[in-house]
């Protein structure tokens, strides 16, 4: 039980982390990051974006077996 609130914890700082990265690339290349789901993006963005969206269902997961 304790191992699976670590992995949850884990993965919500690696989520957090992950977040302010894409944001602060999504502005330095003048994109808006609200916007992501509406835009092309560079293929750097674009695996950030795809890593961000893993993370969010691995959480959505463990969040429905440990509810």
């Amino acid at each position: 039980m304790k191992s699976s609130v670590d992995n949850v914890n884990n993965l919500r700082d690696q989520l957090r982390a992950l977040d302010a990265e894409f944001d602060r690339e999504m502005r330095a290349r003048g994109f808006d990051p609200a916007q992501a789901e509406n835009v092309a993006l560079p293929s750097h963005l674009a695996e950030l974006y795809a890593e961000r969206a893993h993370l969010k269902a691995e959480l959505a997961e463990l969040a429905g077996e440990n509810p």
